[in-house]
């Protein structure tokens, strides 16, 4: 058996394996993007996002189209396990979570509409305040050390977790193009075939991957958005709730590639923001009103009313170790939508005027959440009790 590693090596081990890690790489890549959009050489960054790749593909489009359907299988993956052997295992447990992330998704997208009303091209980002960023809001909560309570953790990551499926739900059923029935058919019957794979018990990966390569380039042209696939997938590699399995055995090795190379080039690719193409009074367009008031107001709004709503009627309990003051706390820190409020971003309004305004919304509305919410639960301390 090899020596432990000395106690600081491990601690940093332990850091940089974590989600809160992640988060950290993530800002440090956006805020690359965003110091070389607004540089002398602001054009290299341009052209460098538009080289022309195999398969039809920008540089950014294999970053949003490639990368993150490995990072949308990381996270269907991680769903699935919290479904078999996780806080989601049991309705009891996940009433919560589930709850308030549908609140937290509900609310958000209301006051978008709202700030909207009457603009269609505008409207079409309805879904942009509706997701949580989990590796930020985790990342918030690492600030906090042992301030923030240890329940606290498990409840945003059950809660971000059903929010994530809510958000792959809302990109296949409103972000696809015109469906070509003939690849939506191949990749049905590739799917097939990897799922009746999954059904022998096998523990070799390989098969998996290579019918997920196939399947992805199915659906890239078929219409769906091609993350969907990695989402898919998840779904078919064999997973079993005692001991090692392909599936847990994916999810472990995925986990350095999605925090070290796939969020850091989805921030640099994505958080480019060139200041000088937002118009005067930016801040009263609809599109950022509607970003802002849904993330920063909707977020908390909708997780906090909702799980309060549910425990007043007898359907859940709060979650253990948690009073109202930290789950308020942590409903503001739900408002952190970066990640995955930037990609349906880019689907909602890509190449149209419009981006640059959404950028800059969800930008201001995570950093105010982040901030906001690291400060309220830096002033009520850690929990000492639970309210009824």
């Amino acid at each position: 058996m090899p020596p432990a590693p000395p106690r600081g090596l491990a601690t940093l081990l332990d850091f940089l394996r974590s989600e809160a890690a992640g988060g950290l790489a993530l800002i440090a890549a956006a805020l690359v993007a965003l110091i070389w959009s607004n540089a002398p050489v602001a054009p290299a960054y341009r052209q460098l996002l538009g080289l022309q790749l195999p398969l039809g593909l920008s540089l950014l489009g294999w970053v949003n189209d490639g990368l993150m359907t490995v990072f949308f299988l990381a996270v269907a993956l991680e769903i699935r396990r919290e479904m078999t052997e996780g806080q989601l295992a049991s309705p009891r447990r996940a009433a919560a979570p589930l709850l308030a992330a549908l609140g937290g998704m509900a609310v958000p997208a209301a006051f978008y509409a709202l700030a909207n009303a009457g603009h269609p091209a505008s409207l079409r980002g309805w879904a942009v305040p509706v997701a949580t960023d989990i590796a930020f809001a985790l990342a918030a909560l690492r600030v906090l050390g042992r301030r923030a309570p240890a329940g606290l953790k498990v409840f945003l990551t059950a809660l971000a977790i059903i929010d994530d499926l809510g958000a792959i739900a809302i990109i296949a059923l409103f972000y696809g193009g015109r469906l070509n029935p003939v690849l939506l058919a191949a990749a049905a019957g590739i799917w097939a075939a990897a799922f009746a794979l999954g059904r022998t018990r096998t523990n070799r990966l390989a098969p998996f991957l290579i019918l997920g390569a196939a399947l992805w380039l199915c659906v890239l042209r078929s219409g769906l958005h091609p993350t969907l696939a990695g989402v898919s997938l998840a779904f078919a590699v064999p997973m079993r709730a005692q001991g090692p399995s392909p599936a847990h055995r994916l999810e472990t090795a995925l986990n350095p590639v999605v925090t070290w190379l796939i969020l850091p080039a989805f921030g640099l690719a994505n958080a480019g923001l060139h200041f000088d193409s937002l118009p005067a009074g930016v801040l009263a367009h609809p599109v950022v009103l509607g970003t802002l008031l849904g993330l920063a107001l909707g977020k908390p709004i909708g997780v906090f009313g909702t799980i309060a709503a549910a425990v007043r009627l007898g359907i859940a309990k709060l979650p253990a170790g948690l009073g109202w003051a930290e789950l308020g706390g942590g409903a503001i820190l739900c408002g952190i939508g970066f990640t995955m409020s930037l990609f349906i971003g880019d689907l909602s309004f890509r190449g149209t005027p419009l981006e640059p305004e959404a950028k800059l919304a969800i930008f201001a509305a995570s950093a105010a959440s982040a901030l906001l919410g690291t400060l309220w639960l830096l002033a009520v301390g850690r929990p000492k009790r639970s309210l009824p």
